[in-house]
């Protein structure tokens, strides 16, 4: 079975995730979103969009807020990789994602994104302004993905945008 890259609407993406994400609703919109196909069906949806934290929304970061797939092998890979790829061609310095601390992050390893530590966790729910949490609340894993700088991989410096 081959797999290939194929464009989706932000509709389609969010109607793969209810059916298929385990912990996490659709986001509540994206920047853009890209599907993988074995050809017959979509095997696997990523949606990127703005930084959730304040302090990562520089301008020129992305973050994947949704990868999900029926579980083929090599599919969150391959998403993760063409999201970065897609991101920089649109001159994004940055990309960022999470994973639950209990995930161990190999499609994100496959697509060459390195673990940069791990957020306290909790909950969004605040006196001054009441939620529900509808996802998990525990510790997460921030990962990056790995710019090609001159042949080796490097870590970006953060920049503002202008």
């Amino acid at each position: 079975m081959s797999l290939e890259l194929v464009p989706i609407t932000f509709a389609e993406a969010c109607r793969f995730i209810v059916q298929h994400h385990r912990h996490h609703l659709p986001p509540v919109g994206w920047k853009f979103g890209l599907a993988v196909s074995d050809g017959e069906r979509i095997v696997g949806v990523v949606t990127v969009g703005r930084p959730v934290a304040r302090a990562l929304d520089n301008g020129w970061t992305l973050e994947v807020t949704r990868s999900c797939t029926d579980g083929t092998h090599n599919a969150a890979s391959m998403l993760y990789a063409a999201a970065w790829r897609a991101a920089r061609a649109m001159g994004y310095r940055r990309m960022v994602t999470y994973t639950l601390v209990e995930e161990p992050g190999t499609c994100l390893k496959a697509a060459g994104w390195k673990a940069l530590y791990q957020t306290r966790g909790e909950t969004w729910n605040r006196p001054s302004r009441p939620r529900v949490d509808k996802a998990p609340t525990g510790p997460k894993t921030l990962w990056e993905a790995l710019p090609q700088i001159g042949g080796g991989l490097e870590r970006m410096e953060e920049k503002t945008h202008e």
